[in-house]
């Protein structure tokens, strides 16, 4: 596998969350944590943010005249584009290996340096990490990058739609039913969430999932059906940058060997970037059905996706 290089220019950390950080000669990592002392830590995918020493160095050659720590970020590294590695890729630095699991994050309220730049590269070039092995990083150590394996295992997000199970009124049974079948197929199930019927909070899940996670499924279950909150497939649609109907058609068409209602369901599937979005029904027994019929074609198209795997006919 390919690896490339930078330098480790500065480790930063903050006792409390949102403030600048400050700048440590050293650090020590914990396993599924983060830094040892650093309020940011925590069981989440976002345990260690990192960005491109050479990005602030630009920045500030406009005038932002920025300090190490001042985006937020724990890591400083020069000599390498974050951004433009795939999420999956490692990092060992010192006797620590990190993890990569987002490009990017929403900027919910601006920064002190936004409102003097009218702008903040920590959103876009930003990368966040999980710790995979406990150790040590000092200012000064080398970085090295391991590009994924393009056979690894499958990941997956889903997302359940329902007014009620968001507002802790029903127990979500469909999220759990898709996530044990994806588990047992060996799926890598990295984020699942309960969500309103809300377009703008289901198209923003789903940019977040393909373009910040890369995930390489994300499931939705609900919201697909007659009803007026029923707008899942609209919110799909309006995020897709390709089509892939077949996989909607198949699970309609399957579907009706259990009951004739099949022909009401509207969800649709569709490719953003390198993420495939399928949209199932509601009810835990629909999500199930509709799991048994896609897990064994699903595998040859997302290898296709990944790039793992050609264009093949059947002869």
């Amino acid at each position: 596998m390919e690896k490339r290089k930078g330098i480790v220019r500065a480790i930063c950390i903050s006792d409390i969350r949102g403030v600048e950080k400050h700048s440590i000669p050293e650090a020590h990592f914990l396993k599924d944590f983060g830094i040892e002392g650093d309020a940011h830590g925590g069981k989440w995918h976002r345990q260690v943010s990192l960005l491109s020493y050479d990005k602030i160095k630009a920045f500030n050659q406009k005038g932002a005249n920025v300090t190490d720590g001042a985006f937020g970020e724990n890591l400083v590294v020069e000599g390498l584009d974050f951004v433009n590695l795939p999420v999956g890729t490692k990092f060992y630095a010192g006797t620590t290996v990190l993890r990569m699991t987002q490009i990017g994050k929403e900027c919910h309220s601006h920064c002190a340096i936004y409102q003097r730049m009218g702008e903040c590269i920590m959103p876009r070039e930003g990368v966040f990490a999980e710790v995979l092995q406990e150790g040590d990083i000092h200012e000064g150590d080398e970085m090295q990058v391991e590009l994924p394996d393009v056979n690894r295992p499958f990941t997956a997000a889903v997302i359940t739609l329902s007014d009620k199970g968001a507002k802790g009124e029903r127990v979500d049974e469909s999220g759990p039913a898709a996530v044990t079948m994806l588990t047992e197929a060996g799926y890598e199930v990295v984020e699942t969430m309960v969500i309103p019927d809300e377009p703008a909070v289901l198209k923003a899940q789903l940019i977040r999932l393909a373009d910040g996670r890369q995930v390489d499924l994300v499931l939705t279950c609900g919201g697909t059906g007659f009803s007026l909150r029923d707008q899942t497939p609209e919110a799909t649609m309006a995020v897709a940058n390709r089509n892939a109907p077949g996989i909607a058609e198949y699970l309609r068409y399957r579907s009706l060997e259990k009951t004739n209602r099949a022909i009401l369901s509207r969800g649709v599937s569709v490719i953003r970037g390198g993420t495939l979005i399928i949209n199932l029904p509601g009810s835990p027994k629909a999500v199930k059905e509709s799991m048994e019929f896609l897990l064994e074609p699903l595998e040859h198209g997302l290898k296709i996706l990944r790039g793992s795997a050609t264009e093949c006919g059947r002869r």
